[in-house]
């Protein structure tokens, strides 16, 4: 394996454990008062400001006005409609059904890439992507409890959600290429908080900050920094040097971190489930990995 790709590999695994193991903060500062578009809020704010702040220590790179437009449309899939539609779906539908559903961006992504990049798609991809699928819902089946009743219009949102960023994953591919991850980072950020602050500012003002709880104030700092920058700062790595079908794979390492985090905290117990779950994700990257893709096909028929 190259040395891109292996940094590929190791961006993507780094920004998908940041995101397993913000599901215990993100519940804990929702539990203490906050909104779940709140919480959004001060993700995209808060890393907007953080990339802007690591933007002057970078080489400043020049963004044409197409590409600019092309950054706000990338927001929007990558993070505005994406993180709304999914705390909107989750709020209406069972977390169980929103963790399955979620499963389905590897499967989306393989579709999209294969119309819109002409990615091929062989059994041995195939394969891999529905091992993982598989992987994950024998470890939210076995380990979620859930007793609410899923809702169809929450169960849509939800596949609005992984859409929205299985496009932004295919189509917005060549742009993620052409510059470095904090000026990309900081425009979509920035276009994003734009876009959702307007439409949550009665709740910023509602709120009783006299009363809040300090896990809200510091919790929320720490989301914004920890599983929203370093993870966004890490994402366009992995996105440049693999394929989007093998980016959208290491979205089933979320709940096996999620799930390891709440035993070593105590609050589960690994199980027969866990290791189960753990091989067959892997395995299934491991294919996705090693799945021919179009410039292999390429290469082969010109020889």
């Amino acid at each position: 394996m190259d040395k891109g790709k292996l940094k590929g590999h190791g961006a993507m695994l780094g920004a998908e454990i940041l995101w397993g193991v913000s599901a215990p903060l993100g519940k804990a500062i929702l539990a203490a008062g906050m909104t779940p578009l709140m919480l959004t809020d001060c993700r995209m704010a808060g890393a907007a400001v953080l990339f802007w702040v690591l933007s002057i220590f970078t080489p400043r790179e020049k963004v044409t006005p197409r590409d600019l437009l092309a950054m706000f449309l990338a927001a929007l899939c990558g993070v505005v409609i994406n993180q709304c539609c999914f705390v909107t779906g989750l709020s209406l539908t069972s977390p169980v059904n929103a963790s399955i559903i979620t499963t389905s961006l590897p499967i989306l992504t393989m579709v999209l890439a294969a119309i819109v990049l002409r990615e091929p798609i062989t059994g041995m991809k195939a394969g891999g992507v529905f091992l993982g699928a598989a992987g994950a819902m024998v470890l939210i089946l076995g380990s979620v409890s859930d007793s609410g009743e899923g809702n169809i219009a929450g169960d849509l949102t939800v596949i609005l959600a992984q859409l929205s960023f299985s496009c932004y994953l295919v189509v917005f591919k060549r742009l993620i290429g052409r510059y470095s991850p904090v000026t990309l980072m900081k425009w979509m950020f920035t276009y994003s908080a734009v876009c959702v602050i307007p439409f949550t500012y009665s709740e910023w003002v509602s709120m009783d900050w006299s009363s809040a709880a300090p896990i809200v104030v510091w919790g929320s700092v720490a989301f914004a920094v920890g599983p929203t920058f370093l993870s966004y700062l890490l994402l366009p790595v992995g996105q440049k040097h693999l394929r989007p079908t093998v980016t959208a794979m290491y979205n089933y390492v979320q709940p096996i971190v999620a799930s390891l985090v709440a035993v070593c905290a105590g609050l589960s117990r690994f199980t027969v489930n866990n290791a189960i779950a753990i091989v067959l994700v892997f395995i299934g990257v491991y294919l996705v990995t090693r799945s021919k893709s179009r410039a292999d096909m390429d290469a082969k028929e010109s020889r």
